[in-house]
């Protein structure tokens, strides 16, 4: 519930009271000494959907809302006037949108420190292949502010909000990967790790350098999450979590390719990054515009050219979003039809007659090469084999199957897992 004090001259008392008791809003008035003009102060609670259609009316009597309107919270109200609403939209207001996405940001000092914290912690759950560890690393992680900024300064046309989202969230990223990359060059050389270590084969790891559809949707689930939380007054702290996922260990696994020389881990995790921040943003603002948030003083009746030339930074960063989101997404889409096929060909081998009592376990297809023009793969496959049985021609097998089905190239390891008979 909401509660509303507004400022009313005395000139517009009786059109406020009339759109008032229209609504059945029950209201308090207390008159206001001035020396300017005689004015009155309104109080009356609201639910959160009302809100912004009550001021719309109250504005549409010539009533000037901006100099002075205060919206507040109230724990409960009698009575509740639930009905005031006749739009019934399960949101807020657009000033509350905007004002939570503001009052979610925790500072410079505080949302870089806790960056750095954060990524050094996925970058230690990486390494010790520690999902729990890695759910901590975004527990604490603060970009789910500067991804809801981005997004409510698009949808209502507010550069200050845009440059503010969007920069909070490329320096914010970029100092996760430099925190993660020095972590990684410490731990790597200072022996607290195997120098050894091939980080292509830690699971947690493994899972973050290979874009695909599954990667996709996580991104895009976690932006419209985001602005479903933040546009209905539901709490958004689990959100920020679900975004933190999308963003701070793809992050960490770029900084662990730099850390550890592997180009390849670091495309990989990178172009899932880019993937993931292009869905949170697009996401978030098409879900806030679907709730029916706009900017202000919208107009459906303007010329194309006069729309494109008022909501400039709302044209100017949905272009950049498409923009990021079509490039990512090729090559995710191009990763998908590879990841597909080479599903296909292992299947098809292993259905052969003389590997009918293997059982797969599972496929990872990764980035190898690092070309702009071809992206070669490194595909491992890890299935069961009975304890006494050996399959020296497996790995030649899935090689060419896999090659003749992907038209390129690529690098086929096959880890076995040994069964043994019971008892």
């Amino acid at each position: 519930m909401r509660l509303i004090h507004i400022r009313v001259p005395d000139a517009s008392l009786d059109s406020v009271r009339d759109v008032l008791d229209d609504r059945d809003i029950s209201y308090v008035r207390t008159e206001e000494a001035s020396d300017d003009e005689e004015a009155w102060l309104l109080q009356f609670p609201l639910p959160p959907e009302a809100v912004d259609e009550v001021l719309e009316d109250l504005e549409a009597t010539g009533l000037d809302a901006d100099r002075y309107t205060v919206v507040g919270n109230a724990e409960t109200a009698r009575p509740d006037q639930s009905d005031s609403a006749r739009r019934h939209e399960d949101r807020i207001s657009h000033d509350e949108l905007r004002g939570r996405a503001v009052g979610m940001n925790p500072g410079q000092g505080t949302y870089y420190g806790m960056t750095v914290l954060s990524a050094i912690v996925a970058t230690a759950g990486l390494l010790l292949d520690s999902p729990a560890i890695v759910v901590g690393s975004m527990v604490i992680a603060p970009q789910v502010s500067s991804a809801l900024i981005a997004s409510v300064g698009t949808t209502l046309s507010d550069r200050r909000l845009i440059v503010e989202g969007v920069r909070d969230q490329l320096l914010g990223l970029a100092v996760a990967i430099g925190s993660a990359g020095l972590f990684g060059l410490f731990i790597r050389h200072s022996g607290f790790v195997p120098g050894q270590l091939r980080v292509t084969m830690v699971q947690q790891i493994a899972q973050r350098i290979s874009p695909g559809f599954l990667s996709l949707a996580v991104g895009l689930c976690a932006g419209a999450a985001g602005a479903f939380g933040l546009a209905t007054a539901l709490p958004v702290s689990l959100v920020g979590v679900m975004i933190a996922a999308a963003l701070i260990p793809a992050a960490a696994a770029v900084g662990v390719g730099i850390a550890w020389g592997l180009p390849a881990v670091a495309l990989g995790a990178g172009i899932l990054l880019l993937v993931n921040v292009a869905s949170i943003n697009l996401t978030g603002f098409l879900v806030l515009w679907g709730l029916g948030f706009r900017p202000v003083d919208w107009a459906t009746d303007r010329a194309p050219t006069e729309t494109v030339r008022t909501y400039a930074p709302t044209v100017v960063a949905v272009l950049a979003l498409l923009v990021a989101f079509a490039g990512a997404g090729t090559v995710t889409a191009q990763q998908m039809q590879v990841e597909t096929s080479v599903n296909d060909a292992v299947t098809e081998v292993l259905s052969e007659e003389a590997y009918e009592r293997l059982r797969l376990q599972s496929v990872q297809t990764r980035f190898g090469g690092v070309s702009v023009y071809r992206l070669d793969r490194e595909v491992t496959v890890t299935v069961s084999r009975p304890a006494d049985r050996a399959y020296p021609d497996l790995v030649s097998d899935f090689e060419r199957a896999i090659t003749r089905s992907i038209e390129g190239d690529a690098t086929v390891e096959v880890t076995f897992e040994d069964r043994h008979p019971a008892g």
